[in-house]
């Protein structure tokens, strides 16, 4: 080998044989390590991005790098043989591919990334417009999904809300004593899901203990009875799981395991169909029967009068026979037939139940004194209604009490219900239990208070009160909550009976209380008209008199002898009697339904002038709505001596 050979071989650290040949495997490390170091990155870059720069036309920094590079690369061909060059192109092709592959975001979107990828001075222009794009994509649906979470969210806790009040509305009158909305058992929809399966098994089990009976496998049949015991007993009242026992889970799953060797073993299509029917119309004909005693118990407690009450009734009247003769007379008798003051009429056999419509109507008047209280009741509360408001006197108005029996004029020749009354068939409907019409549907009129003439008696108000032209009529389970003098100066048009209409779209129209298969009342009237209540009514006495109200009253209850044109009661023949002779006043003077609507709404009774009890739950009985009835003890003084004896409480 020549000197200079060996030399160049010796620096680059090449071998050659030992006979001074030719140089063989030439591969000069420094210069393959200044190529790796300094040189082969920028001929890598320059490969990646030569195709992406190819594309690209306004790109002078990056261009002049290429000529750079390219300038480089043709130093270092003078120097390297060719052998190396083509292992460092083969290698410079490998790792430019290997980079394509792990940077798979290369794409056609990021040509506009070339100019700013070179540009350390500003690290905010790193992203490119494709970037920002893309995240101001992700960042909107980020949005979105957030928005549609949260009012999904919102629209969960609305539909609890409504359902947590459509709930308290319903058991505020159905649930008596305490009950919350917010138990534990009502927190989950499937709260009394494992009472239902329960249930469900003991009524399977019911049918595979009839079946097995019949096909005489008595252990079987022994079996199902034990666990039927056995789930009945941890079931008992329980409306929900909560309320089980906590051996539940067991019986379930012992009750489980015999209906599935019953059903092995008994199973029959047809025998269970049959079963299951006789089992449904024997529940049905037990529901009719329990609803039909329901019905019963409801009118029955609604008949009653509270102990209380009765307690304070006779106590008031032993003390009033107890007084001088002087002593029971009430002040201002003069202003009794002043046409010129605000007169009420109230008929009723409740003394605690007139002194809440009195308190009532004198607690809400501007002008107390221009008020006259015109009371009559029977003979068996005269004391006690007398004796009450003598010792608690209605402030500066004026209060009167009439025994309705000491009307003489008022006698069966004179008035037809009096005198039907007396018969013979009306006092078998009344007093004998086993009468063929004693359903449930014809309960609600077989109350006695049809046999008082309290209840007749705002058919006669003319004769009562010849004297007066004007009389608000007011029943005893109201409440008084505004000033009612502007009721004297509503123009009735001509009318007899101004009062609020109670018909809706289908309800409470004439067809409701009235016989429309009855020829008299088909060509009378029309089953759409509108009905209207009793309970607050302003009478004109005058065009009472000019129309002759009283004897169309007394036509049709003469016509009605048999109970053919409607049942029992006053407001059937006061629908007939004041047709179209009816004055329609604003809703908001007479609100109804608190003694049987749970749903009133509280800014109605709020704005009511007067808010009736009618219905069963009247205020002064237990089975009240416990939700109105504040509206009615917020007048009663329960701290007064004869409240406290007779221990009524709030």
């Amino acid at each position: 080998m020549p000197p200079p050979q060996q030399a160049l071989a010796a620096r680059a650290g090449g071998r050659c044989r030992r006979d001074g040949g030719p140089v063989c495997g030439f591969r000069p490390p420094a210069v393959l390590l200044l190529f790796f170091l300094i040189l082969a990155p920028l001929a890598v870059r320059g490969s990646i991005r030569a195709p992406i720069s190819s594309g690209i036309q306004d790109l002078p920094s990056h261009t002049g790098t290429d000529q750079r590079e390219q300038v480089a690369v043709q130093k270092l061909k003078s120097i390297l043989t060719k052998e190396t060059l083509q292992n460092v192109s083969h290698a410079e092709k490998s790792y430019s591919l290997a980079e394509l592959e792990n940077k798979a975001l290369i794409s056609s979107l990021q040509i506009a990334d070339v100019k700013l990828y070179n540009n350390p001075d500003d690290q905010q222009l790193l992203d490119s417009p494709a970037k920002l794009i893309r995240r101001q994509l992700r960042e909107e649906r980020h949005e979105q999904k957030q928005m549609v979470i949260t009012q999904q969210d919102d629209e969960a806790v609305v539909r609890l809300e409504n359902a947590a009040i459509e709930r308290s509305k319903a058991v505020d009158s159905a649930v008596l004593g305490k009950y919350s909305i917010w138990r534990r058992e009502n927190e989950n929809e499937n709260s009394d899901s494992r009472v239902r399966l329960m249930r469900d098994q003991i009524i399977m089990g019911r049918i595979y203990s009839v079946l097995a009976k019949s096909r005489n496998k008595l252990d079987l049949y022994q079996e199902l009875l034990s666990r039927i015991k056995e789930s009945q007993h941890v079931v008992g009242e329980a409306n929900a799981d909560a309320d089980l026992h906590h051996s539940a889970s067991d019986k379930i799953k012992a009750m489980g395991q015999v209906l599935s060797k019953a059903k092995e073993a008994l199973y029959d299509c047809k025998a269970v169909t049959r079963r299951l029917r006789a089992m449904l119309q024997s529940a049905d004909e037990q529901v009719r029967s329990l609803k039909k005693q329901s019905t019963f118990l409801s009118q029955l407690a609604a008949k009653t009068i509270p102990n209380g009450i009765h307690c304070l009734s006779m106590r008031l009247t032993i003390d009033y026979y107890l007084l001088p003769l002087e002593k029971r007379k009430f002040p201002r008798s003069e202003n009794l037939e002043n046409p010129n003051l605000y007169h009420y009429a109230l008929f009723s056999d409740n003394v605690l139940a007139a002194s809440v419509v009195v308190n009532s109507t004198i607690m809400n008047a501007k002008e107390p004194e221009k008020h006259v209280f015109h009371l009559v009741t029977d003979k068996l509360n005269f004391g006690a209604m007398n004796m009450w408001f003598l010792l608690n006197p209605p402030g500066k108005a004026t209060i009167h009490v009439e025994n309705v029996d000491d009307f003489k004029w008022l006698n069966s020749s004179y008035c037809p219900v009096l005198r039907q009354l007396e018969s013979a068939a009306m006092k078998e409907y009344y007093f004998k239990a086993d009468h063929p019409s004693a359903g449930s549907s014809n309960l609600k009129y077989r109350n006695p208070k049809y046999l008082s003439m309290l209840n007749h008696l705002r058919f006669y108000l003319p004769e009562v009160y010849p004297k007066l032209d004007k009389i608000l009529f007011l029943d005893d389970d109201i409440v008084v909550q505004k000033d009612l003098t502007a009721l004297w100066s509503v123009d009735l048009n001509g009318n007899v009976n101004g009062a609020v209409e109670t018909c809706g779209e289908s309800f409470h129209r004439f067809d409701k209380y009235l016989n429309f298969s009855n020829p008299h009342i088909a060509r009378n009237f029309d089953p759409n008209a509108c009905g209207w209540a009793y309970g607050m009514n302003m009478f004109d006495l005058k065009e009472w008199k000019n129309k002759d109200i009283t004897g169309i009253y007394h036509k049709w209850q003469n016509m009605n002898e048999d109970r053919v044109l409607w049942k029992l009661g006053t407001l059937p023949p006061g629908l007939l009697t004041f047709y179209k002779l009816t004055h329609p006043l604003e809703k908001s003077w007479h609100v109804l339904g608190l003694g049987y609507n749970p749903t009133i709404d509280h800014s109605e009774i709020e704005n009511a002038a007067v808010i009736h009890y009618n219905g069963n739950m009247k205020p002064w009985l237990e089975l009240a709505m416990t939700r109105y009835r504040p509206y009615w003890t917020k007048y009663i003084n329960y701290g007064h001596p004869y409240v406290r004896a007779c221990k009524l409480k709030e």
